[in-house]
């Protein structure tokens, strides 16, 4: 049981193998089973949805059409546990979590495919779920139940079917509490990226409530490709653009690879062994940026939460950044969604908030000043300059009304249940509608805020 000076979350845990080559292969062979069960229970649906509608352009009534396949991951264990001796003779030689990872993917798949369809799921539309190639599909298998721990001497791991497996790093971290009982393995999930094997832990932690250094105070955080973020103190946080610093030796290794044979589908011609060699050594140099890319934010992440008790960002339109082909590789090498992820649950950890400012808050565009909104603003134009005698740079200037904007959701009423929202830009005057993140304790509550000063009609969501 949780005490009340602690706070129960959901946390993983992930540390790199050493594999031996008998342990390798029998990796192979749970994430192939995992695979293998995916592709049958999909070929099952798929069957009786093409049936299905075949007759219904017969003139079939619906009552007489074939039955429908439940998709739930219950129904699909056991259509497989009836057929795996027939698909699969082999199947006692791999544990049973590895058929239920294939069969969980799955289901949660069609879910997905099926809310999106019907209106339940937000964002862009889910497609049907595909068939998993051998060759193009990352290994993995997940384990729920079983033997799942970490051994004494905190570099190895025991997982069932696995045995004992070498870790290429100390997890002393996540042996410490769970020798203090504030952790629970919940699953391990074992994968393959960028040449190498991971081993990750989804554990419930028992985190010690923490407070800010600064409770009090906030911070405006604007992102950008010039600095990757820029603070409403002034502070310029450097962009690493480690895209761009790999990008020389990317591009020879993915002309080697190029020249080596490859595999052939139409042909059935199986790669060389100098193809497979280039080819992880590619993946190894993309695996490094994403590494270094992954550690910058959560340097930048940890601090920013740690230090402040209030923390504004804004709800950036990504897909639509990434439209400018100009922009769009360093916009993407940033990580802006990656970034705010973080904030969004280290704030937690650390007992502040997030507050995401509404897309159409033009923070760039106004005076942090005086208040004035221009009608416009190039992004040539670097620098800010009011009537009021303002110069200032941009991005500092937008960090600044940021900032501000927190105190109008620090100063929210009594809360109603409008649910009034901002889907499209509205205009400079009224009232702030104040909307709390889904998640939190009053979510789906919005408070209008009375003008203070200068305000403006857009939605602020935040997480406390």
């Amino acid at each position: 049981m949780a005490h009340r000076d602690r706070l129960s979350v959901v946390q993983a845990y992930r540390f790199a193998l050493d594999l031996t080559p008998t342990q390798r292969r029998a990796v192979l062979a749970h994430a192939g089973a995992a695979r293998v069960a995916h592709n049958w229970a999909l070929a099952q649906v798929k069957a009786v949805i093409d049936q299905r509608a075949a007759e219904r352009s017969y003139g079939i009534d619906e009552a007489d059409l074939t039955p429908a396949q439940c998709w739930s991951l219950a129904a699909l264990r056991r259509a497989w546990n009836q057929a795996k001796s027939d698909v699969a003779p082999w199947w006692a030689e791999c544990s049973k979590e590895a058929f239920n990872t294939g069969l969980d993917a799955l289901a949660r798949g069609l879910k997905n495919w099926s809310d999106s369809r019907n209106g339940k799921r937000a964002g862009r539309p889910v497609g049907f779920p595909r068939f998993k190639s051998r060759r193009r599909s990352t290994p993995s298998v997940r384990f729920t139940t079983g033997a799942i721990r970490v051994d004494a001497d905190r570099m190895h791991v025991v997982l069932p079917r696995l045995g004992r497996l070498k870790l290429h790093e100390s997890a002393r971290k996540l042996a410490r509490r769970l020798e203090a009982g504030t952790a629970r393995i919940l699953s391990a999930t074992v994968r393959r990226g960028g040449g190498r094997w991971y081993v990750s832990f989804t554990c419930a932690v028992e985190r010690a409530q923490r407070m800010p250094a600064s409770a009090e105070a906030r911070v405006g955080v604007d992102l950008g490709v010039r600095h990757l973020a820029v603070l409403s103190t002034g502070e310029l946080v450097p962009n690493p653009r480690h895209l761009d610093a790999a990008a020389r030796r990317l591009r020879a290794l993915a002309r080697r690879a190029s020249r080596r044979v490859g595999p052939d589908r139409r042909t059935g011609r199986r790669p060389s062994k100098r193809w497979e060699t280039a080819r992880g050594q590619l993946a190894r140099a993309h695996a490094r940026v994403a590494n270094l890319r992954r550690d910058g934010l959560h340097k930048l992440t940890s601090r920013l939460a740690r230090a402040y008790g209030t923390i504004v960002v804004e709800d950036l339109n990504v897909a639509g950044m990434l439209a400018n082909r100009r922009l769009a590789r360093h916009i993407a090498d940033a990580g802006f969604a990656e970034l705010r992820r973080q904030l969004g649950y280290k704030t937690q950890w650390y007992g502040g908030r997030l507050v995401v400012a509404d897309r159409w808050f033009p923070s760039s565009k106004t005076c942090s000043g005086c208040g004035a909104v221009k009608t416009k603003l190039a992004l040539s134009e670097r620098t800010y300059t009011c009537t009021c005698g303002l110069v200032l740079d941009r991005d500092v200037n937008a960090a600044r009304n940021l900032a501000a904007l927190a105190v109008t959701v620090a100063g929210s009423g009594s809360e109603t249940r409008n649910g009034r929202g901002a889907d499209r830009k509205t205009p400079l005057a009224g009232r702030v509608a104040v909307k709390r993140q889904p998640g939190t304790a009053t979510a789906g509550k919005t408070g209008i805020v009375p003008p203070q000063g200068r305000t403006s009609n857009h939605v602020l969501t935040y997480a406390s």
